[in-house]
């Protein structure tokens, strides 16, 4: 959250299309006897979650979530995903109708009617139109702002297009497509591949073993996104950052090849 909120904020204090000003909800809590949300509006570093990388000083840290989203136009939602339900029952009521939301989510979430897009239960809470990124985007490789690309999946791609002039950098490239549900369902399948890869490594199968692991997992994920999404499933959608891009990065350095790894090596 706090790598996108570097970016957010450098773009909206040099674009003239936005408040300057932006809001960050920070879930209140004590670092060396210190509120966060002080040390951020004071030092501007998030020195518990992103230290080392200076925040810009338009960026505000927010401990009230309903302060927080108060009359915005443009609402990111970067939590973890087993929250966003308990977020967006007290955000219900609070948000303006008209407003434009964006989940950088990765994840699904699983009930009683079976699977469901992050993007969806946000849009059924609260009315508000959603758009999704996702893409090969390491926090704190953002944050350095070693080059890397993302991929926005809009349904208007006039919004679309807003949200990019939001997000772009030098080091940030980003697409837009307009298949929403096909760049959201990328950001959760790629973490069952890179389990896949991650038991390569563990059992030392080796990288042509690892290799055919990921590309049979990108076939898997192109006919699962096929019977899963609403909406039309291309495979160049596949060949922007939110596919294959983001597949690499994770069974090559993300969590889920690490545990997985570590699964078959320690059977913990």
């Amino acid at each position: 959250g706090s790598a996108i909120a570097k970016i957010v904020g450098t773009n909206a204090a040099r674009l003239s299309s936005f408040e300057s000003r932006v809001n960050m909800w920070v879930l209140e809590e004590e670092v060396g006897g210190r509120r966060l949300t002080d040390i951020i509006n004071t030092e501007h570093e998030n020195v518990k979650y992103l230290p080392g990388h200076k925040l810009p000083p338009n960026v505000v840290a927010e401990p009230d979530l309903l302060k927080a989203c108060a009359g915005a136009d443009v609402l990111l939602f970067v939590v973890p995903h087993q929250f966003i339900g308990k977020v967006c029952d007290q955000l219900k009521g609070h948000v303006k109708k008209e407003a434009v939301g964006m989940s950088l989510i990765k994840g699904v979430d699983e009930g009683p009617d079976g699977l469901r897009l992050i993007s969806d239960i946000i849009h059924e809470k609260l009315g508000i139109e959603m758009n999704v990124l996702m893409g090969a985007n390491i926090a704190k490789e953002v944050a350095e702002e070693k080059f890397c690309e993302t991929t926005i999946g809009c349904k208007n791609m006039k919004n679309g297009q807003m949200l990019k002039d939001l997000m772009q950098t030098p080091n940030f490239r980003v697409s837009v497509v307009q298949e929403a549900d096909t760049v959201e369902i990328c950001g959760a399948l790629k973490n069952v591949v890179a389990v896949g890869a991650g038991f390569c490594d563990g059992l030392g199968y080796g990288d042509n073993t690892k290799a055919a692991v990921i590309r049979l997992g990108l076939m898997e994920m192109i006919g699962f996104a096929k019977l899963f999404c609403k909406g039309s499933v291309t495979s160049s959608t596949f060949l922007e950052s939110c596919g294959v891009a983001d597949l690499i990065t994770t069974c090559y350095g993300g969590r889920n090849r690490k545990v997985a790894e570590a699964f078959a090596k320690t059977g913990k």
